[in-house]
């Protein structure tokens, strides 16, 4: 409708994808590339998913720009961008599945050596292993650092696999360590998951020091960010052999062609794929559906509105 809230989404055909559209919405198509005549009028914005540094950039240019709904769980990216009164949404929990998931397959492909048999079946190989036994999850120490809503996900999912389970994050709660416990904490784990956010407080955190502490054999799982990891101290660790790690996130990201951890020991490389599975569009589609009918009742003054949810930076509405 012309006279609705104008809102840009990036899906061809949103009403499918969505499930349908809320009444009260002027909606366009955008995703990078060609500009809809309407930039100045737009209210409520959703960037395209891992899309092109322009999508998230424009909102600088919108002046009547009032919500931006992100489909990440991450939004640093987009805060030196946002204008003084914008309200910024993320997508909490709408990753919570698709990257526990790989953290445990990570786990299990590092522990059960899977890239070493890719390997050989490549080559036609059929390598004796007698009396050499691969790592079991099970009877280890798992430690969660960033436990958050993706980190309760992944505990569910480790439930049945006979292990312990050590919770961290900045500060604490019931059950859960405050990161200042990390030294007397990282030396008991035998595998540390990176669940962080990329703050100026987390980024290098994981340097030459916090891999020190970590006892020889441990493994290493970045689904966090990249920066959250110090590179140099990380290849230093892996070249000699004392620790492994299993990357979904790097620094510099994308990791370019030659750079040394792509043939560093002991470590698993995966591009980048946490949020990537089919579980994505159903949550991010739920999730931005009933942010759109919140948004739109609010506006309206009806009394069966809600404020919005996820509300990470801006004013609340």
């Amino acid at each position: 409708m012309a006279d609705g809230v104008k809102t840009w989404l990036p899906w061809e055909d949103p009403e499918r994808f969505l499930g349908g559209l809320p009444a009260g919405l002027d909606v366009e198509y955008y995703a990078g590339g060609e500009r809809p005549a309407s930039l100045e009028s737009v209210e409520f914005y959703v960037p395209s998913y891992l899309g092109s540094s322009e999508v998230v950039e424009i909102v600088r240019e919108m002046p009547a720009l009032k919500v931006v709904q992100t489909q990440t769980a991450g939004y640093e990216n987009v805060l030196p961008y946002l204008k003084e009164g914008v309200t910024l949404c993320n997508a909490r929990g709408v990753h919570d599945a698709s990257t526990a998931e790989l953290a445990v397959g990570l786990i299990l492909a590092s522990f059960r050596r899977l890239p070493r048999a890719v390997k050989n079946q490549e080559r036609g190989l059929w390598p004796s292993y007698q009396g050499e036994l691969d790592d079991s999850l099970a009877d280890r120490t798992v430690m969660i650092l960033g436990y958050g809503s993706i980190g309760e996900a992944l505990e569910r999912r480790l439930a049945g696999f006979e292990c312990e389970i050590v919770r961290v994050a900045r500060r604490a709660r019931e059950g859960v360590s405050p990161i200042s416990e990390l030294p007397a904490l990282l030396p008991k784990a035998d595998v540390v998951v990176l669940m962080t956010p990329a703050t100026e407080e987390t980024r290098g955190m994981v340097d030459a020091k916090f891999l020190a502490q970590l006892k020889d054999g441990a493994l290493l799982i970045n689904v966090a960010r990249g920066v959250v990891v110090d590179t140099d101290a990380l290849l230093a660790e892996l070249t000699t052999g004392r620790i492994s790690a299993a990357m979904d996130v790097t620094d510099p990201e994308p990791l370019p062609t030659g750079h040394p951890l792509w043939s560093a020991p002991n470590v698993l490389i995966n591009p980048h794929r946490g949020g990537a599975s089919t579980a994505f569009p159903p949550r991010v589609a739920r999730l931005v559906r009933a942010q759109l009918e919140r948004y739109v009742l609010r506006r309206s003054g009806s009394a069966a509105g809600e404020p919005l949810i996820n509300v990470v930076a801006g004013p609340p509405r």
